[in-house]
């Protein structure tokens, strides 16, 4: 089984008993972004993997979700954040530089131009590492999209001005946060799935692993946000305070979340309608 795992330290409580070796998985870890693993997926090069919602919103035929298992907020999400030189209500027609590693939060981010801010601005594909991000200060660009621990990092600065020097982005918006004002819900950014071509038993057991794991992170959580600190450099409350405002489960509130998404997205014209289907012991 060939089972994708996003990089980021927001997947940590979800692998980190199978990398300690505490919870055995039947399988092969094949780290990517969310849009590679999206494509591993989509191409059948991966059997199981946590992908993009907006992934599963634009093929449901070719997956099955798996049950109570999701990263998502429920307000701010410190890892993905709109930097802007103007009032995001005041970008029509400007640049916006748009993270090509989650499609996800793009999606999120065109809706809330919709119809929160009510603009339209240029959305031009760009890098959302920290370095390109730094020396933004040249480009001509109006506001940034920054996910992951590049965005986490820039949150951790004092005030809404996060760059040194020039400080060239004086407007902050969580996306998370921006969409919980907006609709009263959480906001389901990954989810994980199987491909409806494997065999169910073998998905199941990927599936038991992932919880048993999910299940021993959110209980040490202290022991990986500590992981997590040294891998990044960021300080270890600093993770815990992120780590735990996720959630990774898939309850009644997140699904709603998720379906309100899904449902703004048909609207918009941008993924076709469909349904939810779950993997199943049956």
């Amino acid at each position: 089984m060939r089972v994708g795992r996003i990089p980021y330290i927001n997947c940590f409580p979800v692998y980190g008993a199978i990398d300690r070796g505490i919870v055995p998985l039947d399988g092969t870890l094949i780290d990517g972004v969310p849009t590679a693993l999206n494509e591993l997926m989509a191409t059948g090069l991966l059997d199981v993997s946590v992908i993009s919602a907006i992934e599963y919103a634009r093929a449901p035929h070719r997956y099955l979700l798996l049950p109570d298992l999701a990263i998502s907020c429920d307000g701010p999400v410190r890892s993905v954040l709109l930097f802007s030189r103007l009032p995001a209500d005041e970008l029509n027609g400007r640049q916006v530089i748009v993270s090509t590693s989650s499609m996800t939060s793009v999606a999120l981010l065109q809706l809330l131009f919709d119809d929160v801010w009510r603009c339209r601005p240029e959305f031009v594909p760009g890098n959302a590492e920290l370095a390109d991000v730094g020396g933004a200060s040249q480009c001509e660009d109006a506001a940034r999209l920054v996910i992951g621990d590049a965005a986490l990092h820039l949150s951790q600065a004092k005030g809404a001005l996060p760059f040194e020097g020039s400080a060239p982005y004086p407007y902050v918006y969580d996306l998370g946060a921006e969409w919980k004002q907006w609709t009263g819900l959480p906001f389901v950014f990954a989810v994980w799935v199987a491909s409806r071509t494997v065999p169910a038993v073998k998905a199941l057991g990927v599936h038991a692993s992932l919880i048993a794991s999910r299940d021993w992170g959110l209980e040490n959580i202290e022991l990986v946000a500590a992981h997590a600190s040294e891998v990044t450099g960021f300080p270890t409350h600093v993770c815990e305070q992120y780590l735990t405002g996720l959630d990774y489960a898939l309850s009644y509130e997140h699904l709603a979340g998720l379906t309100d998404f899904f449902r703004r997205l048909v609207g918009a014209g941008r993924v076709p309608n469909g349904t939810l289907a779950f993997l199943s012991a049956a």
